[in-house]
């Protein structure tokens, strides 16, 4: 389920670059793998055996953006009567990783892989992440290779995963992919993709699931100054999310027919939060009917429109609460992601995420007919809290990089008018509250010695920039 804003740079200023440091320096975010950890990575690289199964008769193609290395999943579709069969390869960080060397120690003090303004922190050593373990085209790599059966209203059926030998034939950027989906120069993979993806979409309206619409966010240096310019999503980037999340599900229904696993959930939204929600749509001038419920109000936004923007960054709210559960012979009492409105696993990014290696393996134990691996079972009661506090760290450094990137936009401005959308106010101080401004692409705090209008236009003075503190403020009379 996409829901996180990913803020890329274009610009390399030393400021911006100084100020990337400082963050990193502040959260005590690791510089580099230690000596030891690299010579493992190498070690694992040099020595991988490879499964019996053979499956490089499937020609895999990996989607992912431009540039990506480190390839945790590739995918291939074929038609089988009225429905489909998806083959999703997945990185086999296991066959490198074992537990209690440098390399999983270290995963395990991470967490997750980073991301930042042009910098990336990995999970794992390049060596792993973005050589040996990646899926890269025509090398022939272990993976965990899930069968999934789609029918043909693109409902879930037969699901399983096994080891098994792969080799991708292609590397797209979605890009690429949506351009050749567009012209009609697409493969059949890519064309199948777009049918079951769109088939997915569908089921996720029915079951009332719902997926964040939120904006890329880039930075762009122009003319010696900044400017954060929004990206929308492509089709095929949310057709290939999709298959994520089928996989996902079906891992979930595995584990809990198995009662053993890890799960990702969400507790149903609080109706005082929907309310909220309600109040901030009126306030932003966004019609939401009272007979539309929360998924189809989602669905009908427009992100490409400031206010409507800011509803969706508003939503993000629902989520707040999102956790992990790991069972072991009795169900947790949540079990459910409320926002997928289904049972749902992290198993699709195990070279970015700590605990999809293991949530991988449980379910290759259940389809295989064996016993969950005693290492994994001994990790399960504890990774809930390393996957949490690893997720704060990353939402943390998140913040801290928007925020330092909308003070170094801002800096020489200060003092000039901004034309903006009030898109929140405090409830206990309605002279305080946060403007969006379409023109730097800004959404920042405003003060006004008046309550600030929710939802209407206003002209916001810039008092203060500092990069440094990663602070901006704005003024309206």
């Amino acid at each position: 389920m996409p829901s996180n804003v990913v803020v890329r740079v274009k610009a390399s200023s030393p400021e911006v670059q100084e100020g990337l440091r400082a963050i990193a320096r502040e959260l005590e975010l690791p510089d580099g793998f230690p000596a030891e950890v690299e010579a493992a990575a190498e070690r694992a690289a040099a020595g991988a055996v490879l499964p019996d199964l053979d499956r490089t008769d499937l020609p895999f193609i990996t989607i992912d953006p431009e540039g990506s290395m480190d390839l945790d999943q590739a995918v291939h579709i074929e038609k089988a009567g009225d429905g489909y069969v998806v083959h999703y390869a997945i990185a086999d960080v296991a066959a490198f990783v074992r537990p209690g060397d440098p390399v999983d120690e270290e995963a395990h003090r991470r967490g997750e892989t980073l991301y930042g303004a042009g910098t990336r922190i990995p999970l794992h050593p390049p060596a792993l992440s973005e050589d040996a373990a990646s899926l890269l085209p025509e090398q022939v790599r272990p993976a965990l290779l899930w069968t999934i059966e789609v029918d043909a209203a693109g409902a879930l059926g037969k699901v399983s995963v096994e080891r098994a030998k792969v080799r991708s034939t292609a590397r797209w950027s979605y890009v690429e992919a949506q351009e050749a989906l567009d012209d009609g120069t697409a493969g059949d993979v890519l064309v199948l993709l777009r049918e079951v993806g769109r088939l997915r979409e569908q089921q996720e309206v029915d079951r009332g699931g719902v997926s964040l619409p939120l904006p890329e966010q880039e930075v762009d240096e122009a003319d010696g100054g900044f400017r954060l310019v929004f990206r929308q999503q492509l089709p095929v980037e949310q057709w290939n999310a999709q298959i994520s999340l089928l996989t996902g599900i079906g891992a979930a229904s595995l584990m809990v027919g198995a009662k053993i696993g890890l799960l990702r959930t969400l507790p149903p939204a609080d109706p005082r939060d929907v309310a909220r929600l309600r109040r901030v749509a009126k306030g932003l001038r966004i019609s939401w009917p009272d007979d539309l419920d929360y998924p189809a109000f989602i669905r009908s936004l427009d992100p490409s429109k400031p206010a409507h923007q800011a509803m969706v960054v508003a939503c993000t709210r629902l989520l707040r609460g999102s956790g992990y559960a790991a069972f072991d012979g009795e169900l947790p009492e949540q079990t459910r992601h409320s926002a997928i409105a289904a049972e749902y696993a992290h198993v699709t990014a195990p070279l970015r995420r700590l605990g999809d290696r293991y949530a991988g393996e449980v379910c290759v134990a259940i389809c295989a007919g064996t016993p969950v691996p005693d290492w994994v079972k001994a990790a399960l009661p504890g990774l809930p809290k390393e996957l949490q506090e690893s997720g704060r760290r990353a939402g943390s450094y998140e913040r801290a990089v928007l925020d330092l990137l909308e003070a170094a936009i801002l800096a020489d401005r200060v003092g000039q008018d901004f034309a903006g959308v009030v898109t929140s106010v405090r409830e206990d101080a309605p002279g305080e509250g946060v403007v969006m401004l379409a023109e730097v692409g800004v959404e920042a705090p405003v003060r006004s010695a008046k309550p600030l209008p929710l939802g209407e236009d206003v002209t916001a003075r810039l008092v203060s920039a500092d990069v440094t503190a990663r602070k901006v403020a704005f003024e309206v009379a």
